[in-house]
C-alpha cells in the first residue's frame, strides 16, 4: 500500500484530462456569462458588495471581487479570470496556475453564491482539489517545454551534487508523489460519495420508486429549454420509467463497479444519462463537470493509446501524410541526411511523453 502511495504518480493523463476538462468548461461558463458579468458579479449586481461582505462575516467565504466598487477593478478581475482559464487549460506553469485558477473559480463562486447550483459546487470542488495534483505533467505546455529541452540538450546530463542536496530533492520528489496520488483518490472519493449519495436519496422518494419521476422532471417550466422535445420524450411512458430505474442503479452501483472492466459501459451510461440531462434539462455546466469527474476513472493506458489511434485514423481519411513521405523544407523530394547522433537525437524528441525520461519525469523532482 505504501508502494502505492509512494512509489509513482498515478493517472496523470487523467489529471491532465481534468486540467484540460475544467479549464475548457469554466472559460465557456466566462464568456458565455461575458453580456451578463455585471449584474451577476460586477458592481451593477443587486447582490452588492457590501451584502456580500456580510455574508460572507457569517459564511467564513471570501472573493477579490469585493475587495473594491470600482468598475475597472472588476473588469480587470474577470480579465484576469479568462486568461488564467486558457493557460490553466493549455498547462502553462501548471503549478502557479492551479493554485491561481482554484482562487478564481471560488472568487466568483463566493460572489453570487445564490445563483450556484450543483455544477458550480463541482466545479468549485475540482478546482482545489486539482491543486494537489500534478496535471501539468501531460498533454500541457509544461510538458512540452521539458521534451524540447531535453531533446535539444540530448542525454540529460548527470549533476554532481551534494549528498545532502540529493536527498532534499528526493524527499520533495516522494512528497510531491504523495500528494499527487492522495489528490487523485479524493477526487475519485468525491465523485463516488456523490453518485452514491444522489442514488440513496432517490431510492427513498416515492415517484422514483414508481418509475413516475422522470416524468414529472420532463414537466417543470423551469427546467424545458425545448419544450416540444420534452414533450416528445415524455410520451413514451415505458422507456422512461426504465431510464428512472436505471439511473438509480446506475448512481448506486457506481463505487461498486470501479474495480472491474464493469465500469466501462457503466461510465458510457452514465455519459449518455448526462448528455439526456444537458438537452432535456438545460443544465449544459453540471453535466460538462460530471462527465469530466467520470474521465479520472479510465485508466491513463487508455489516454495514452488515444494520440497513435487519432493518427492512423488521419492516415486512413487523408488527412496526415505518412513520415516517410514527409519532405523537409527546400530539399525536395529527397529527405534530410544527418549523423547517426544526430537521428539519435531526433528520436529522442519523437519520444511519447509517457515514455521520456529524458524529460525529468521520473524519477525526479515533482514537476508540471
Amino acid at each position: 500500500m505504501g508502494q502505492l502511495v509512494t512509489g509513482r504518480p498515478v493517472s496523470l493523463y487523467a489529471a491532465a484530462v481534468l486540467r484540460i476538462g475544467y479549464g475548457l468548461l469554466y472559460l465557456t461558463f466566462l464568456l458565455r456569462e461575458f453580456p451578463h458579468r455585471d449584474e451577476i458579479w460586477g458592481p451593477g449586481s443587486p447582490w452588492t458588495p457590501a451584502l456580500a461582505q456580510q455574508l460572507f462575516a457569517q459564511t467564513g467565504w471570501t472573493s477579490v471581487l469585493t475587495l473594491s466598487d470600482s468598475r475597472v477593478y472588476f473588469e480587470l478581475c474577470y480579465a484576469l479570470a479568462v486568461a488564467t482559464s486558457v493557460l490553466f487549460m493549455l498547462g502553462w506553469r501548471s503549478r502557479a496556475l492551479s493554485c491561481l485558477f482554484a482562487v478564481v473559480v471560488t472568487s466568483f463562486h463566493a460572489r453570487a453564491i445564490f445563483m450556484t447550483d450543483g455544477g458550480d459546487n463541482l466545479v468549485l470542488l475540482m478546482a482545489l482539489y486539482l491543486v494537489l495534483t500534478a496535471c501539468g505533467r501531460r498533454w500541457s505546455l509544461d510538458a512540452r517545454r521539458i521534451r524540447l529541452r531535453a531533446a535539444r540538450s540530448g542525454a540529460p546530463a548527470q549533476k554532481v551534487r551534494a549528498h545532502n542536496a540529493q536527498q532534499l530533492r528526493d524527499g520533495l520528489a516522494t512528497l510531491s508523489t504523495v500528494v499527487h496520488n492522495c489528490g487523485m483518490f479524493v477526487i475519485a472519493a468525491q465523485v463516488c460519495f456523490l453518485y452514491g449519495s444522489a442514488g440513496l436519496y432517490k431510492v427513498q422518494g416515492a415517484s422514483w420508486g414508481a418509475g413516475t419521476a422522470l416524468h414529472y422532471v420532463l414537466n417543470l417550466q423551469l427546467f424545458q429549454p425545448w419544450p416540444a422535445l420534452s414533450h416528445l420524450v415524455d410520451q413514451h411512458t415505458v422507456v422512461i420509467s426504465i431510464a428512472g430505474y436505471l439511473t438509480v442503479l446506475l448512481q448506486v452501483a457506481f463505487p461498486f463497479v470501479l474495480f472491474g472492466r464493469l465500469k466501462y459501459p457503466v461510465l458510457v451510461m452514465l455519459l449518455g444519462m448526462h448528455t439526456g440531462i444537458a438537452l432535456l434539462m438545460g443544465l449544459p455546466l453540471f453535466s460538462g463537470a460530471m462527465i469530466i469527474a467520470d474521465a479520472a476513472f479510465l485508466p491513463d493506458r487508455l489516454y495514452a493509446a488515444l494520440p497513435p489511434l487519432c493518427r492512423r485514423a488521419a492516415l486512413r481519411m487523408g488527412l496526415r501524410q505518412p513520415a516517410s513521405t514527409r519532405t523537409m523544407p527546400g530539399t525536395g523530394s529527397v529527405p534530410a541526411q544527418g549523423t547517426s547522433g544526430e537521428s539519435r537525437s531526433k528520436s529522442r524528441s519523437l519520444l511519447p511523453d509517457h515514455d521520456t525520461s529524458a524529460a525529468g519525469l521520473r524519477p525526479g523532482p515533482e514537476r508540471r
